[in-house]
């Protein structure tokens, strides 16, 4: 097609100040749906989604005039029904009325369900500005949000209320119009620039001259083209004041979001306020005023006392900007200088009391409830993990004042820094080092992604509390339902996991969730039994186990199957009695299938499983007295039999350990005897006539199948197509 019937598209929908949360989310949204959209459609075109504060714009360009036909095939009634003698019947004809089709349009096709009618019909495309008009209208719905609302009186749900809306095919307007409110919003060609750096409206005479008219109305609509320069101006200021800058953080992206025409300007405080604990300071800056702090380096160790913020005005009032700033920033600092004064008049310990007065739930009773159940949880888990006399005093000490910062001034007024300044006020205190830490690491990991606890204290302290939490929540009927977790309980469980993983704990977690349920049922008013809130437990924390074996350590959903079965109850408690270990063991199975040991074992394994099953031999049973030698009556199965005998002491062993290469080993080994027991010449008859040998053979191989379930059920796993055929 020759260049010069290539046309641009544009649709700008101008609004109120939109929230950065929201702008970011709409561009995600725009750049997957606009392009599959014109796809499904039979477009092309070079698709540019850009956004500001005020404004969310696509822009369109290489797009043919006319939209290709499409080839539309519809499937109709069954052959059988849609003829008749090799006649059309009423049921085709009527068909093909309602889609208006003819007899030439069809064809006949085997499906599973046997022979189909489908109708081929050829759709004329129609013009790509009309197409537009249509989908323009189905983007600006299509877009989700939290807090949308309906503006006016019509049905239009937005973040914000739009005032203004382009839409141009080249040149030309297409015609739209939203209802917003309580005004009906006409596609025309003017748009808006910056509030401060534009005056009047700026009328577009074509999509084209969009990106430039309004770059020339202080306004870069491209939001990496704004990013950039936030970049290269920050990082000019950092090193103009001899620091260093962090812009690798969720700020940038933020702050990119906020404003059309950025300019960076360099404020300073008091040194006096770097005596404040550092992440106070940077709390300040980052969380409530959008500050980028300055560290003297990279290692974020030790700041300046400068900032930097992002200004959405005129470059040429940035005194100006810089001394409001500054005003703003020394009384937040101020107030933080005061409230850490304040609360280290006192000891950390001091604060416990005043726990009694923070309700944690309603049926639970107060914070300080909460510690005093936590601190007797953490001892319990000390104890099983064998936690020395001076380790279990350092992690009761821990759980005692680990929520004791809550009722400080300085967390009251900004909450963001629980467990930090516990951390601090504990070192302030005299406490002892693994104290301090385990103060501040008990909360972690505190979202997905967030590092892990390291010392003993803060992971054993952390596992405590997340375990209360969810025991008494879930006892209460509060359990995360669909979507719906307002308790972030399924967070709680994966820190729970994922801290006995970093830790290498291998702690019998299904003992602790089941005596700890029963402890609540008798404490408190539970909505269910013991059993019953045992059971929800177990499976709540099966299919957390689960997803984070799959999402975060990216075991193949098969694999995992193999180690927690859904629908084998003995083997989920076998994984929670010691999730390190079915970590392990799913790590293994993958990486046995990644070199291509996996298909040594798996045939022979597999088919051995699968007629096991009609035996009497239970799954953990390993002892070569469950076949009698007597019974053996060919040399392959007396062969087999003494083969097993052989090996079981080294599985055994091996189990016992957790090694379980020395179990495929073992395994390997026995392949070649166990084709030739099912196949060949030597081959038997598992499924012998009588009774007696039938039994005795199949206890061979549920002593078979009872070595590889060390490692998991084989049975789940899925064999690859690369992989051989099983005998």
């Amino acid at each position: 097609m020759p260049h010069s019937s290539l046309h641009t598209f544009l649709l700008e929908v101008g609004t109120e100040d939109l929230p950065a949360r929201f702008v970011s989310s709409a561009l995600r949204q725009w750049r997957t749906l606009i392009p599959q959209t014109l796809k499904e459609r039979g477009l092309t075109g070079e698709v540019n989604v850009w956004a500001t504060p005020r404004r969310l714009a696509v822009l369109i360009e290489g797009l043919p005039p006319q939209q290709p036909d499409q080839v539309v095939e519809i499937k109709g009634p069954a052959a059988t029904v849609a003829f008749r003698e090799g006649e059309p019947t009423p049921a085709l004809l009527g068909f093909l009325r309602s889609r208006q089709g003819s007899l030439e349009d069809i064809e006949i096709r085997p499906t599973a369900k046997g022979e189909v009618v489908y109708l081929k019909q050829v759709r004329p495309g129609q013009p790509t500005p009309q197409l537009l008009s249509e989908l323009a209208q189905q983007w600006i719905a299509a877009l989700e949000g939290p807090r949308f609302m309906r503006w006016g009186d019509g049905d239009l749900r937005f973040s914000r209320p739009i005032r203004w809306l382009v839409l141009l095919w080249d040149e030309r307007v297409l015609p739209l119009v939203l209802e917003s409110h309580s005004v009906a919003i006409a596609s025309d060609r003017t748009t808006y620039g910056h509030r401060v750096l534009s005056q009047g409206a700026i009328v577009l005479s074509h999509a084209q001259d969009y990106a430039t008219a309004l770059e020339k109305a202080g306004v870069l609509v491209d939001p990496e083209v704004r990013q950039q320069r936030i970049r290269e101006q920050i990082a000019a200021l950092a090193a103009e004041a001899g620091g260093w800058t962090d812009l690798e953080v969720p700020l940038l992206e933020e702050v990119t979001h906020l404003v059309e025409w950025p300019t960076a300007v360099l404020g300073s405080f008091e040194a006096r306020f770097l005596a404040l604990p550092l992440e106070v300071i940077t709390t300040v800056l980052v969380s409530h005023q959008r500050y980028f702090p300055v560290y003297t380096d990279a290692t974020r160790q030790a700041l300046l006392p400068v900032f930097i913020t992002i200004s959405n005005g005129a470059p040429a009032a940035t005194p100006l900007i810089r001394g409001g700033n500054e005003r703003v920033i020394r009384a937040r600092l101020a107030d933080a200088e005061f409230f850490y004064k304040a609360d280290t008049a006192q000891p950390l310990e001091h604060y416990c009391g005043k726990l009694a007065t923070v309700t944690f739930q309603d049926e639970l009773g107060s914070m300080a409830d909460k510690v005093e159940r936590l601190t007797a949880l953490a001892r319990q888990i000390a104890t099983a993990l064998n936690c020395t006399a001076a380790e279990v005093a350092a992690i009761e000490r821990t759980a005692s004042l680990c929520k004791a910062d809550l009722v400080t001034q300085m967390v009251g007024e900004f909450p963001e820094l629980q467990g930090y300044m516990g951390q601090v006020y504990a070192t302030v205190s005299g406490e002892a080092p693994a104290v301090a830490t385990g103060i501040f690491e008990h909360y972690l990991p505190r979202f997905a992604g967030d590092r892990q606890p390291q010392s003993l204290t803060g992971q054993v302290v952390g596992l405590a509390d997340r375990l209360d939490t969810l025991v008494s929540l879930f006892g209460l009927g509060l359990c995360p339902t669909g979507s719906s977790d307002p308790f972030a309980l399924r967070r709680a469980a994966n820190g729970v996991i994922t801290i006995l993983w970093q830790g290498e704990h291998h702690l019998n977690l299904l003992a602790l969730l089941q005596e700890y349920a029963q402890a609540f049922c008798r404490q408190f008013a539970a909505k269910l039994s013991a059993a019953d809130l045992e059971q929800q437990l177990r499976q709540f924390f099966s299919q957390r186990l689960r997803t984070l074996l799959q999402e975060d350590l990216g075991i193949e959903y098969d694999l995992v199957n193999a180690v927690i079965p859904e629908d084998q109850p003995e083997l989920q408690i076998r994984a929670l009695r010691d999730v390190v270990d079915a970590r392990d063991r799913a790590q293994f199975l993958q990486k046995l299938r990644q070199s291509g040991e996996l298909m040594a074992i798996y045939p022979t394994v597999n088919r051995a499983a699968r007629l096991a099953r009609q035996g009497t031999l239970g799954t953990d049973c390993l002892n070569i007295r469950a076949v009698k030698a007597k019974h053996l009556e060919t040399p392959i199965e007396k062969e087999f039999y003494a083969a097993l005998k052989d090996i079981l002491p080294t599985v055994q062993q091996a189990q016992g350990q957790r090694a379980y290469g020395a179990i495929v080993d073992a395994l390997v080994s026995l392949a070649p005897i166990v084709s030739r027991f099912f196949d060949g010449e030597e081959s038997v008859l598992v499924m012998a006539e009588d009774a007696t040998v039938r039994a005795n053979r199949l206890a061979l191989l549920g002593l078979l199948r009872n070595c590889a379930a060390i490692i998991g059920d084989f049975g789940a796993i899925v064999q690859t197509e690369s992989s051989p055929s099983a005998p």
